[in-house]
């Protein structure tokens, strides 16, 4: 190391080769001629000052300066030492790379405390003399620690304290003796973990870490939220396991690889599986083997095998149907998962089954009771006019004269016959088209009717019926109305039977309208009365052939099946009729046609 000696007037009397080769010079009598100094001033003051303020002192004075060496710009740890009279010797000792490992270690822990502060974990290192060196931003939030109060590196049972008065310890039955037993940790010879719980709820994981220079590193992890949410888990995990237990369905789950994950009490059962052979989590080729002995025909079994594979590897969903060697049928389902695995559903549809078989046997016997009904009204329809054609045409010669004069008792007696004959026969035609109608057979003329003249012919059939009740009839329309296609008679006996009604609804001087006109859906006729109305529920009933009551508010069976015809053979041509009642507000029909 360069070495020097001053003289009592402090000018440099000798220098070491160290030094001749420190400040570049030729030889040590050229650094003595030429006073080149070694130490660049600092502060105002030269080396030879700082030597003189050593000589009177009195003391050695040691300082660290920067200075060039060599070409290069090294740190020296600079001494000079009074030799009383006899003058001032110094020395320099390169400490560079000292000062540099410093630096380093200095750069490296700022560093080291950048990355702790973005830990989500607190960290507190304490040092060998048990105080606070560093403390990161989470440890600080964690236990509410202002960090002025970390100026002073606070001692490790300040610091415990400090976490106790802000309730941010657990609750211990001897606090002395636990934080003893804490400072313990300084001393152990491997790391020390515990798990604290606060009074708030809060979950600390805390490591202890000794130190090789007797401080501790303490590690204080948050583990609350994680905590909850194992708990929330393990609540999700039994509440599927117990919902899957108590569904009607046999469920299982299968991993892309076609192992059995997860398997319901109700699927073990209806295959007559054991729990040991699925605890085993057998794939599905395997489990496959043992459920084909349960078909009726083992060979479907791959049916099933392809839903599995459809469902893991496919992603896509497929249904199908077995029937099992016992009797029982099942419905089974793949249903891709959104985890990558596959579930199976399996549901027991024999009693489904059996309900629709049966209710497939009844819907036939239905069908053929409806058509021996048709039948059946329609031979009586027949056995019923040919006699009735008989008495009207007898009843016609009585009236006529043929078989003689017959007095005006008898004339009454007869005009009643032949009036009775035609409501008959007319009752017989409604029965007979109404249960076509209903069973879909009525046989309809397709022409084309001018409906106007139709309605006209209508409301003039009834002209004496009208007089007789003191009613008046209000026909409104013309031609433009134009044309409808269809079965001119029957139409005339649906708007007849509504005309009817009407009469029969509306009371000695009352007023019935007709009205017929052109929508756009087609043609359009209201028949509307001034009578007493109805009830909704009351009219209902009526359009399934019941008798209103005189004050319009109940309904009795009738012989009569005008409304509910009516109903049907406007149904029949593509229309629709619409009701609407109010009581004390009279009825409207409204009949649409194509």
């Amino acid at each position: 190391m360069p070495m020097w000696f001053r003289g009592p007037d402090l000018a440099l009397r000798l220098v070491n080769s160290a030094y001749v080769e420190a400040v570049g010079a030729s030889t040590a009598d050229a650094v003595i001629a030429e006073q080149i100094e070694l130490i660049e001033p600092v502060d105002g003051l030269n080396p030879a000052q700082v030597a003189g303020q050593a000589r009177s002192r009195k003391l050695p004075i040691e300082r660290l300066v920067t200075s060039t060496v060599a070409g290069q710009r090294r740190a020296l740890r600079v001494s000079d030492l009074p030799l009383g009279d006899e003058g001032v010797a110094g020395y320099a000792a390169d400490i560079e790379d000292v000062e540099e490992q410093g630096r380093q270690l200095r750069r490296f822990r700022d560093a080291q405390r950048q990355m702790l502060d973005t830990l989500s974990a607190g960290i507190a290192q304490f040092d060998g003399k048990r105080n606070l060196a560093f403390a990161n931003q989470p440890f600080l939030r964690m236990f509410a620690i202002p960090p002025g109060w970390l100026l002073d590196s606070p001692p490790f049972d300040r610091v415990i304290d400090r976490m106790r008065d802000g309730a941010r310890l657990p609750e211990v039955r001897d606090f002395p003796d636990w934080r003893r037993e804490r400072q313990g940790w300084f001393l152990a010879s491997e790391p020390k973990e515990e798990a604290w719980h606060l009074g708030d709820g809060t979950h600390l994981r805390v490591v202890g870490q000794p130190m090789p220079d007797g401080g501790l590193l303490m590690i204080f992890e948050d583990r609350t939220e994680q905590l909850q949410l194992s708990a929330t888990r393990d609540t999700l995990l039994r509440t599927r396991t117990a919902t899957f237990d108590n569904l009607f369905e046999s469920l299982a789950v299968f991993a892309p690889d076609g192992r059995l994950q997860l398997w319901n009490r109700r699927f073990a059962a209806d295959w007559g599986l054991d729990d040991a052979f699925l605890d085993g989590h057998p794939r599905a080729d395997i489990l496959l083997g043992r459920l084909a002995q349960k078909l009726k025909r083992p060979a479907q079994v791959g049916t099933i095998g392809q839903v599995i594979q459809a469902a893991t590897l496919e992603r896509k969903q497929k249904s199908g149907r077995l029937a099992l060697a016992d009797g029982r049928h099942l419905e089974f389902a793949g249903v891709p998962l959104p985890d990558g695995n596959g579930m199976l559903t399996v549901l027991d549809i024999t009693d489904s089954q059996k309900a629709e078989a049966a209710l497939r046997e009844r819907n036939a016997a239905l069908v053929e009771a409806d058509e021996v009904k048709t039948r059946f009204i329609a031979n009586m329809s027949y056995e019923f006019r040919t006699p009735l054609t008989s008495i009207g045409g007898f009843a016609e010669l009585l009236a006529s004269g043929i078989a003689g004069e017959i007095s005006e008792q008898g004339k009454e007696y007869v005009a009643a016959i032949l009036s009775s004959v035609e409501r008959l026969g007319e009752q017989i035609e409604n029965v007979l088209d109404l249960s076509q109608s209903e069973a879909g057979t009525l046989p309809l003329a397709r022409e084309p009717i001018e409906l106007f003249p139709l309605l006209a012919d209508v409301a003039k059939e009834r002209a004496e019926r009208l007089a007789q009740a003191g009613l008046k009839l209000d026909l409104r329309g013309d031609k433009s109305v134009g044309t409808v296609t269809g079965d001119a008679r029957r139409l005339r006996r649906a708007f007849g039977h509504l005309l009817d009604n009407a009469i029969v609804a509306t009371p000695e001087g009352g007023r019935i309208l007709v009205e017929a006109s052109r929508r756009k859906a087609g043609a359009r006729v209201v028949i509307s009365d001034s009578g007493r109305g109805m009830e909704p529920a009351v009219l209902a009933r009526a359009l399934d052939g019941l008798r209103v009551s005189p004050d319009g508010r109940t309904v009795e069976r009738r012989q009569g099946l005008g409304l509910p015809l009516a109903r049907q053979l406007i149904d029949a041509h593509g229309g629709s009729l619409e009701m609407m009642s109010e009581p004390g507000e009279g009825t409207s029909a409204i009949v649409t046609l194509p």
